[in-house]
């Protein structure tokens, strides 16, 4: 009599192995569960644990074996071909199967030591097998013997189990061949993905706390290890590209371009960490920094640019305002990157998508936390995109308001409410912290200036025809400012707060130059009760915002950042910036240039800001060692992990 299963034909082996896959996953996450209970519960985080981890095992295993389950629809058979087919399958099964087993059976002694599921440092101690399984038998003896004894039953199991469930098996007609495959390829792709959306499924999409440990157990860790090596592979190293410096001379050039003196530096551990005296002399500030989506100088009046932004250019004159800020890059986590952490730019992916800094990277956030702020971050859109909210979550931000956080929005586009529905958030954000005593920090990222440019009707005058262009989102962008400044002044929290308005980047960023200098011109402007109104027009780079916001706030601290604190600097200093463009990065200082490029030596050039022409010119090797250093920095820091918060228990200094 046959059995339900026979009816499953050659692909009862595959559901099989499936079955058993998920029950051991949802098992062993259930056992990590209750092996960490105390921090998952403190986060009430059980539920989304478990069906949120069913939600990626499904993917995984469609990942792992939709392609053994596509040529098991097109090759299998009883023919050679089938036979061959059959004996790969069988191999395809086992393997997996033993992949999934043991990763998560180490996943605990993994955990222990680094306080997360297997990652890319799994990835990267398998370089070293000699060492490692030395120190596993030194250390860890127990876990290695349970390890190979689990692996041997595992592979032992699979073999056997695979075998069977082959045996005796039925196989579809020709004529419906073509229906099972496509059934098979939708399954495969929309198990996969996980999701109708516009991004696939990612750790960001499923994280859903600050604490890194809980969110790594929502993923299973077959998952978390390819997703490591998979943005490994965007790590570009500064040095293969741009050629070698000596650590030390970098270390050397960086910190003296940085202005600080030589005894600010307070470790040797961590190179760039410095302690930094406040400028303000008061009750430590609240800070909100309004990140403006693709919002270049060439927007804004006040700039030069188009007459689109009448609330912006009002308030730069009543706050200190930039006439020369320009980006480190030409995306968001770039910008992100830049003014959230004080780093700079590398040939490499924005660390907000990079696996090493996505735990105890030093960040703005967590510094104010160290120091008893609530830290936020307020988005409109889906905050895992771009790895946004793993990010945040394991460097400091405690708060995430995103788009399922909005109960009836006026407006809804495909990037998320409006920027009036977020300002309005926002300010009510703020409200509650003030109400409740408490110091905020709050990043607030706008998404209406992004194509396809949908904001809501009527609300301003628009600048041209058809109403969603970039032009017409760059006004409605603005308009939304202007509301919500309108709603700040009047708010109790407005006199104890620091506002920064800044674009992440420019939109449209291209040219003829080897970097466009002109198009990562944008618009920043400080404001606040105590800031005085100012134009400023030296050289100033992102990297030089978050320094100087730490200063004006009045905490006086460690931490590893090296842009400007521009309350510190001299009206005369010339100023600098650094701008990546794909693979090449210049230096502007002044009207100095230079500018690196992959395999070729630094070109020097000048630049004419009036024209936004870049003309040759030789520069000295002081500055083309400068510019060398700024770009093998980043790489280097993050590389050898020496971006962190301070360790030492350092107090709130507040100068009365």
């Amino acid at each position: 009599m046959r059995t339900s299963l026979s009816y499953l034909g050659p692909f009862r082996s595959i559901l099989t192995f499936c079955f058993i896959s998920l029950l051991f996953l949802t098992l062993s996450r259930i056992g990590l569960g209750i092996w960490q209970a105390e921090r998952v519960a403190a986060v009430d985080g059980w539920s989304h644990l478990l069906i949120q981890g069913l939600r990626v095992d499904f993917a995984s295993l469609c990942w792992l074996w939709g392609v053994a389950a596509l040529g098991t629809a097109i090759f299998s058979g009883d023919h050679i071909l089938g036979r061959t087919w059959k004996s790969i399958l069988r191999i395809w099964l086992t393997l997996g199967l033993w992949l999934i087993v043991f990763l998560e059976i180490s996943t605990p002694s993994f955990i222990e030591e680094y306080g997360f599921r297997p990652n890319r440092l799994y990835v990267e101690y398998l370089i070293y097998p000699k060492e490692v399984f030395s120190m596993l038998w030194s250390g860890r003896k127990f876990e290695l013997i349970l390890g190979m004894l689990v692996s041997g039953l595992t592979l032992w199991g699979g073999w056997r189990l695979s075998g069977t469930l082959l045996k005796n098996i039925s196989y579809p007609r020709l004529l419906m061949r073509p229906v099972i495959t496509l059934a098979v390829i939708l399954v495969t792709l929309l198990g996969a993905r996980s999701t109708l959306g516009h991004r696939p499924l990612n750790p960001a999409m499923v994280a859903f706390d600050d604490d890194p440990l809980v969110n790594s157990l929502v993923i299973n860790s077959a998952y978390s290890l390819v997703f490591a090596i998979d943005q490994m592979r965007n790590e570009a190293n500064a040095s293969q590209i741009y050629g070698h410096l000596d650590d030390q001379v970098v270390i050397d050039t960086v910190r003296r371009d940085s202005g600080r003196l030589s005894e600010a530096f307070t470790s040797t551990e961590f190179p760039s960490m410095s302690f930094n005296q406040a400028t303000y002399q008061g009750k430590p500030k609240n800070l909100v920094i309004i990140l403006q989506e693709s919002l270049g100088a060439q927007f804004v009046g006040s700039l030069g640019g188009l007459p689109l932004t009448p609330n912006i250019d009002s308030l730069s004159q009543e706050g200190w305002s930039f006439e020369n800020l320009y980006a480190t890059g030409t995306r968001s986590v770039r910008g992100i990157e830049a003014v959230v952490t004080g780093f700079t730019p590398t040939p490499a992916r924005s660390v907000v998508k990079l696996g090493k800094s996505q735990n105890d990277f030093f960040s703005i956030a967590s510094l104010l936390k160290k120091h008893g702020y609530e830290t936020q971050f307020v988005y409109g859109g889906e905050s895992h995109f771009d790895n946004m909210k793993s990010f945040f979550l394991g460097n400091g931000f405690s708060d995430i308001v995103d788009e399922n956080d909005y109960e009836n929005p006026n407006f809804v586009g495909s990037w998320g409410v409006s920027d009036e529905d977020l300002m309005r958030r926002a300010n009510s954000e703020f409200e509650q912290f003030h109400k409740e005593g408490k110091p905020f920090f709050s990043l607030v990222f706008s998404s209406s200036n992004h194509d396809p440019f949908e904001f809501p009707d009527e609300r301003i005058e628009l600048y041209e025809q058809p109403k969603q262009t970039r032009n017409n989102a760059a006004k409605y962008a603005d308009y939304a400012i202007g509301e919500f400044f309108k709603l700040a002044k009047e708010s109790s929290y407005w006199k104890d707060t620091i506002f920064l308005v800044v674009a992440d980047h420019d939109s449209r960023v291209g040219g003829a130059s080897l970097v466009p200098i002109p198009r990562f011109r944008i618009p920043g402007i400080i404001l606040g009760e105590g800031v005085d109104v100012k134009h400023d027009k030296r050289i100033v780079s992102q990297i030089d915002l978050a320094p100087t916001l730490i200063s004006l706030m009045g905490i006086s601290c460690n931490y590893p950042m090296l842009g400007r604190d521009l309350t510190q600097t001299s009206e005369d200093w010339p100023g600098r910036a650094l701008m990546q463009y794909d693979k090449n990065m210049a230096y502007l200082r002044g009207d100095d240039v230079v500018i690196l490029q992959p395999d070729r030596d630094p070109a020097g050039f000048k630049y004419y800001s009036k024209t936004g022409l870049l003309s040759k010119s030789p520069q000295s090797d002081e500055m083309k060692l400068a510019a060398k250093s700024w770009a093998l920095w980043g790489s280097m820091a993050y590389q050898k992990g020496l971006y962190r918060v301070a360790t030492d228990d350092v107090e709130l200094v507040t100068i009365r």
